[in-house]
């Protein structure tokens, strides 16, 4: 549709480092005929400065348009360069990649681009100009809210982890000969970051592959966890560091964090969390209170991102260990309480794959609501409540059991009884159960028909069921 335009578009692109929106971008260039011009800010570093954004730019377009490499004096000459050199036909993909770090020194950079936006970019035929950035909060603040750009954006496009099923085909082949649960251990660590799955050896067990990636010292996943925080944050967050440790260990409300961290629960921290989840570690699960329709008074934080709490909990330890080529891990099984941290990943898997797991409910093309986990405090003698999903309709509420076991039987079925016996639900409004697993399921829970839907960790990754 953007090409449908009678003038250009301009397009924002945000997402967690390594997820592949550079790539999207190319590809998309590359599908639509369109001529790629790529221009990247470089990393901070100590002494850096504008010039040094400057002069990288002049060096980048002139390598892409054939010319000698120039030094501009300003972004408002780098702009005006830039569309001087845009080709006079066909398509064009403009791409200011890693725009945070381009724009980092120049406190008038936002305004400069809106400049040639406005002047020069904007009527240009068939031209696609897009910031991207891993840093979204430097985005959100510096165009998507800024008023300047109102009106101006095209197409805010948010880059997620890739769904299951698409997963399972960085195995290629071998993903038939692969059983499910081997799939979800490595999904465990790398979540659906792209980047981390072109480091998986198809060939190797689940457990050599993440002994390769996460416990030797030139592993891939050993270090990224450092370099991604730094370039969102810089070094000087630690504050958000333990906030993410905190989390690692299960999910939290945000007076929860405030308490255990002794930190004020105010606007700072309130920034701080958004922060988070804009840079794609956090997400802030708040839904509607069942009782009364209303957004719920507590909202509860969660770890999202796979690879970050597996970091946290198991490499970051070890660390020095693993540096110093010490540390041995044999299996997975093996870590410390891992049949509880994999069945939070697991959970977090089922969670950021919403519109995977709807169809498999019956309820794609049903207006939702509200989705995410549900908690409840304990009050008086009132038990408190806590529900792995809630699903809400306007006519029904869907409580979604997730449960990642060896084997799983009929108390599964007793413990989400007694969760429906502490849930209130405002009139008019159905109470519906389904359960999400991986493992052995016992035939009665199928037989017994309190869940009305089932649906197994095959299904979510579109794989067979017998391997």
């Amino acid at each position: 549709m953007l090409w449908k335009k009678r003038v250009a578009s301009f397009v924002t692109c945000r997402g967690r480092r390594r997820i592949g929106k550079s790539s999207l971008i190319a590809r998309f260039a590359e599908v639509c005929g369109a001529r790629l011009l790529s221009i990247e800010g470089i990393a901070p570093q100590p002494d850096m400065g504008n010039d040094d954004q400057l002069a990288a730019f002049g060096r980048q377009l002139g390598e892409q348009v054939g010319l000698p490499a120039f030094n501009p004096g300003s972004w408002f000459d780098a702009f005006r360069f830039l569309e001087a050199s845009l080709p006079r036909n066909g398509r064009v993909v403009i791409l200011l990649d890693e725009i945070s770090w381009m724009g980092k020194y120049d406190p008038n950079f936002a305004g400069e681009l809106k400049y040639a936006w406005d002047r020069r970019f904007k009527k240009v035929d068939n031209l696609v100009l897009v910031a991207c950035g891993s840093v979204s909060s430097w985005i959100n603040e510096n165009i998507l809210s800024n008023t300047g750009f109102v009106g101006r954006i095209s197409l805010d496009l948010i880059v997620r982890e890739l769904p299951p099923k698409d997963c399972v085909k960085f195995w290629g082949k071998v993903a038939g000969r692969m059983s499910c649960r081997e799939i979800l251990d490595v999904l465990s660590v790398t979540g659906g970051v792209p980047k981390y799955l072109e480091e998986v050896v198809p060939s190797l067990s689940a457990e050599e592959n993440v002994r390769r990636m996460c416990f030797t010292p030139n592993g891939y996943l050993f270090r990224d966890f450092d370099d991604i925080f730094a370039s969102v944050f810089g070094n000087g967050s630690p504050l958000k560091r333990r906030v993410l440790e905190l989390l690692a260990c299960g999910d939290r409300s945000r007076m929860d964090i405030a308490e255990t961290l002794a930190v004020p629960a105010n606007g700072q921290l309130s920034s701080m969390l958004e922060e988070l989840e804009l840079a794609g570690f956090v997400e802030n699960d708040i839904g509607l209170n069942p009782e009364t329709g209303k957004p719920a008074k507590i909202g509860i934080y969660r770890l999202k991102d796979n690879y970050a709490r597996f970091y946290l909990r198991y490499i970051k330890p070890h660390s020095n260990e693993i540096e110093a080529a010490h540390y041995v891990c044999t299996t997975l099984e093996s870590l410390p309480e891992w049949n509880a941290v994999a069945g939070l990943q697991f959970e977090n898997m089922v969670r950021n794959n919403l519109q995977t797991l709807l169809p498999l409910l019956h309820l794609q093309g049903v207006q939702i609501l509200s989705a995410g986990p549900f908690r409840k405090l304990a009050r008086d003698k009132e038990r408190g409540l806590q529900i792995d999903m809630l699903i809400q309709t306007p006519s029904a509420v869907h409580v979604v059991e997730v449960k990642r076991k060896k084997d799983i039987g009929q108390e599964v079925i007793q413990e989400v009884k007694e969760k429906l016996n502490r849930l209130k639900v405002r009139r008019g409004v159905s109470v519906r159960t389904a359960l999400v697993y991986d493992g052995t399921l016992a035939k009665g829970v199928c037989g017994d028909g309190f869940f009305d839907s089932i649906v197994s960790a095959e299904s979510l990754l579109g794989i067979d069921a017998d391997k």
